[in-house]
C-alpha cells in the first residue's frame, strides 16, 4: 500500500455525476426566475441557457475530474492530488494530523462509499479524500491514526 498512487472508486463517478446534475438543474432553474417573474422576454432566457450549457460542460468534465483524484502514502506523509487544469498536490505530514474523520452522505452510502477527512492545525493543508470504499476508508483511517500517534510521540 505505501508508495503507490491510489485512485478513488469508480462508483464515485455516479455520486459526483448525480451531485453535479442536481446542482446544474437547481442553478438553471434559479437563473430562470427573473424571466418567469418579469415576463417571458426572449433576452431574459440568455442567463438560464448559459447556466445550462455550463452545467452540461461540467457534467462532461466530471469523469476526467474524478479520475484525477488520488492519494499516495509516503514514509512521512500522505500526498493528495486533484484537478485537471489547475492541479493541487497537498502533503499532509503524519505527525501534524489532528483528526481523521469518515463521512458518508446518503448517495455515497447507497453505493458503499465514504469520504475521509484529514484535519491539521493549518486550514490550507486539510484534505478530504472522496469516493473511498467504506472498508478501505476505515482501514486507511486506522492506519493514519496509528502512524500519526507514533510520529507525535517523537515530538
Amino acid at each position: 500500500m505505501p508508495g503507490d498512487w491510489r485512485r478513488v472508486s469508480p462508483k464515485y463517478l455516479v455520486v459526483d455525476l448525480v451531485g453535479t446534475f442536481v446542482t446544474g438543474v437547481l442553478f438553471t432553474a434559479a437563473s430562470s426566475l427573473p424571466a418567469w417573474l418579469l415576463g417571458w422576454g426572449a433576452w431574459w432566457w440568455a442567463a438560464p441557457i448559459a447556466v445550462g450549457v455550463f452545467g452540461i460542460v461540467m457534467l462532461a468534465l466530471t469523469p476526467r475530474r474524478v479520475r484525477a483524484i488520488g492519494y499516495r502514502l509516503r514514509e512521512d506523509d500522505l500526498l493528495f492530488r486533484t484537478g485537471i487544469m489547475f492541479q493541487r498536490f497537498v502533503a499532509v505530514p503524519f505527525g501534524r494530523m489532528q483528526l481523521v474523520d469518515i463521512n458518508r452522505g446518503p448517495l455515497a452510502r447507497a453505493v458503499g462509499l465514504a469520504e475521509l477527512k484529514l484535519v491539521t492545525a493549518a486550514a490550507a493543508s486539510g484534505v478530504t479524500i472522496p469516493g473511498l470504499p467504506f472498508a478501505e476508508a476505515e482501514e486507511l483511517r486506522d492506519h493514519l491514526v496509528a502512524v500519526a500517534e507514533t510520529r507525535r510521540a517523537g515530538l
